[in-house]
């Protein structure tokens, strides 16, 4: 996103392409968040109507994401908003018409103010206060993530030059943050100023019929990471369905403490708060605690496999289990944590989860599978497609079945099931395709085992070792964006939130 930074120049100009947007948005039917290229795409439209306003195509996707997430905005209560404004605010004309630098200091929390009435930003800050809500002076948006992230407030008012907010904007819409972004009326850091009537009109604005609150994903990750003490697991896993003892054998301790160790809890995570998203719930019903400790046996029992298959000794820093016990014991241990996983989602009524978890089960396995059988001939003349076809069957399902699992135990909602299944192989592919290109850069001699490199290598001979990065680069590229294309028509907003935030996070 690199346009000419172009303002409207005029405040009469400026009101009246709002009004213009607000409607043109308001025919869309858009739920956000949206991707910065269906942003653009909006921006292009609108162009197209209105053509004397093409060389305002950066100020015009600010304004159009402002009018997508206005109605969001204006559900948080104001104590659940930030005003952001820019240190550059202070270097104006003064009342003497004289430009004048700010006295103020400026330490690692922003501006402090002397409010000594030569710019607008006390009258702002004053403004936001009054209505109860936080405001911060400061240059960059990554305060304003870490804010977000830490649930310290739901949204954004953000006032900035045209400049940063074109850089900020990737981050913002990323990560998904609820924001409205005004643009200073001028390029440069002197004598900036902004339409102040516009930027308290945001602040104010309030529909109290309708509040928002947005859900907290972090509550569910600390949720799912309780499942996996130890005494949470005893309750659940290996103990005798008539006494509700634990089982102390030796098979079934080892497991416990696989399930108890490191791990991101991906799945469980993704799950469960699929399943919130969906419900709007915060209290997990026993199906999602179950499908959600399902979900990490399989994912567990997968890992032990694997180590057994490549040998591997380590795994998060520690030995593996075949490492301290031997093979035939681990591939024991990986059987009964299967048992389990089975096990427990039959002690639900919903027969679709065992459904979902052995489809998944048997890709997983077929992929694995594809692999190790090239992995055992001597130049495996693989193509890229055949490389796809393993991320298809090894990686995708890991995705896509946490989210089907959550999908399933709201026992609704199945007309976005196609939606998650296209984001899930986008997303997979391009996770497993930025493994493939982290590996190579680290080490050239990832080439030589079964991956997107190699199958690259086959086809360009001749190509150099950049050439390949820059190629394995554009694929994930387009397969992260074939992912956010895949949920575009999401109407559901956590959900699609969510979907964002994850998109992220994979990629950070």
């Amino acid at each position: 996103m690199d346009y000419e930074l172009n303002i409207p120049q005029t405040k009469e100009e400026r009101m009246q392409l709002r009004q213009a947007l607000k409607g043109f948005v308001q025919e869309q039917h858009l739920c956000p968040p949206i991707s910065l290229k269906q942003l653009e795409g909006l921006a292009i439209n609108f162009v197209a109507k209105n053509e004397d306003c093409k060389d305002l195509l950066s100020w015009l996707m600010v304004e159009i994401h402002n009018q997508i997430w206005l109605p969001i905005v204006a559900s948080i209560p104001h104590d659940r908003r930030l005003l952001m404004l820019p240190k550059c605010l202070s270097r104006r004309f003064s009342l003497k018409g004289e430009s004048e630098r700010c006295q103020a200091e400026f330490d690692e929390f922003g501006l402090l103010c002397h409010r000594c009435g030569g710019c607008h930003i006390p009258m702002l800050q004053d403004k936001a206060e009054q209505l109860g809500s936080l405001s911060i002076v400061a240059e960059g948006f990554t305060q304003v993530v870490e804010l977000i992230e830490n649930q310290v407030v739901d949204a954004v008012i953000g006032v900035s030059c045209l400049d940063s907010l074109q850089k900020a904007f990737p981050l913002l819409v990323r990560h998904a943050v609820p924001g409205l972004a005004v643009a200073l009326n001028n390029s440069g850091c002197h004598d900036t100023h902004v339409d102040m009537d516009y930027v308290e009109e945001l602040l104010s604005m309030l529909n109290e019929e309708t509040t928002t609150m947005l859900l907290n994903h972090e509550a569910v990750r600390e949720q799912v990471n309780r499942w996996f003490t130890m005494p949470e697991l005893e309750q659940m896993l290996f103990c005798d369905p008539r006494s509700g003892q634990p089982d102390r054998s030796s098979t079934s301790r080892i497991c416990l403490d696989w399930m108890c160790g490191e791990g991101k809890r991906w799945r469980p995570f993704l799950l469960s708060a699929v399943w919130q998203a969906l419900t709007g719930k915060t209290e997990m019903t026993e199906d999602v605690h179950r499908a959600a400790v399902a979900v990490e046996c399989f994912h567990k029992a997968s890992l032990i496999h694997d180590d057994v298959e490549d040998q591997d000794c380590l795994r998060y820093g520690q030995p593996t289990v075949n490492a301290l016990y031997g093979d035939a014991f681990a591939i024991n241990a990986g059987d009964a944590l299967l048992g389990e996983g089975y096990r427990i989602l039959a002690q639900s009524n919903n027969a679709e989860l065992l459904r979902l978890i052995a489809d998944a089960h048997m890709k997983l396995s077929q992929g694995q599978g594809e692999e190790l059988m090239l992995s055992r001939m001597p130049e495996p003349n693989v193509d890229m497609e055949h490389i796809l076809h393993i991320f298809r069957l090894k990686t995708v399902p890991a995705f896509e079945v946490s989210l089907m699992l959550g999908l399933s135990c709201t026992g609704n909602f199945v007309h976005i099931r196609f939606m998650l299944t296209t984001y899930s192989e986008a997303l997979g592919i391009a996770y497993q395709l930025k493994d493939d290109l982290e590996d190579f850069i680290q080490d050239s001699e990832a080439a030589s085992r079964p991956s997107a490199v190699m199958a690259l290598r086959n086809a360009h001979p001749a190509w150099t070792d950049d050439e390949i990065k820059r190629e394995l680069q554009g694929m994930v590229d387009d397969y992260h964006q074939q992912a956010l294309d895949a949920i575009s028509e999401l109407d559901e907003l956590e959900l699609k939130r969510l979907l964002y935030q994850v998109t992220e996070e994979v990629f950070k």
